[in-house]
């Protein structure tokens, strides 16, 4: 479903992300793994047309999409849920999720995603009303994952959903993403510096070290490698 060849971006004169190749089958989760400035959240942020690829080509479902405008890569089916939320501050819960929806045309169904939204995240319903500057870290990363789910995305790219939650809200935050590969087909391309948590859900993993890839495999394989682990994953 995603495919990147050698793509490289760079914020001026540094390179985040050094001719990074990859694939993301359809249906699969997939994590990519490493320190922080490995080029995880750039990668993410290339795939969905917030930060300009200076080489290479990314192709979304056969379509190329390397230089492709951020909100015409949301219509084509791929949602970006970015770290830390980004929920407007002063819009309340349920405007926030409506948000992720704004483009689309069917109300019918405008209200069915907004049902499942709240039936994943039961938090959410219960403070729909409430403005979004009021929300816990977990329950704004709640609502980054479910405006991204607004639009009935087919690939839902990830970024450090468990960053800075208590290790229970984390496990539950990975549950939902494995429910919603199991319940619904969703391809999902994971960035998780926490590495056993991204590597539990995942079935494949790429370690990104300085925005090039140094190691790829079956997340099974990666966990039970010592050396590896130790070198780029922490634990």
């Amino acid at each position: 479903m995603l495919e990147l060849t050698d793509v490289s971006c760079s914020y001026g004169p540094v390179r985040a992300v050094d001719g990074v190749s990859l694939e993301v089958s359809q249906g699969s989760v997939t994590a990519v793994l490493g320190a922080n400035g490995a080029g995880k959240t750039s990668l993410l942020r290339a795939v969905s047309g917030l930060l300009r690829a200076r080489s290479g080509q990314i192709r979304f479902d056969g379509r190329d999409i390397t230089r492709m405008d951020a909100e015409l890569v949301v219509r084509l089916g791929l949602a970006h849920a970015p770290e830390g939320g980004g929920a407007i501050a002063e819009l309340t819960v349920e405007d926030n999720l409506r948000l992720g929806a704004l483009w689309r045309r069917d109300r019918a169904d405008l209200r069915k995603a907004l049902a499942e939204v709240y039936e994943l995240f039961p938090r959410l319903e219960e403070h729909r009303g409430l403005l979004a500057s009021l929300l816990s870290g977990g329950e704004r990363q709640m609502l980054s994952i479910g405006r991204a789910l607004m639009g009935r995305p087919r690939m839902l790219l990830l970024d450090e959903p468990s960053l800075g939650l208590a290790p229970l809200l984390a496990a539950r935050i990975m549950g939902v993403i494995g429910d919603l590969r199991a319940r619904t087909g969703l391809t999902v391309l994971i960035v998780e510096q926490n590495a056993s948590t991204a590597l539990a859900v995942a079935d494949r993993g790429v370690v990104l070290n300085v925005g090039r890839v140094v190691a790829e495999g079956e997340s099974a394989k990666l966990a039970a490698d010592d050396q590896l682990r130790r070198a780029y994953l922490g634990y």
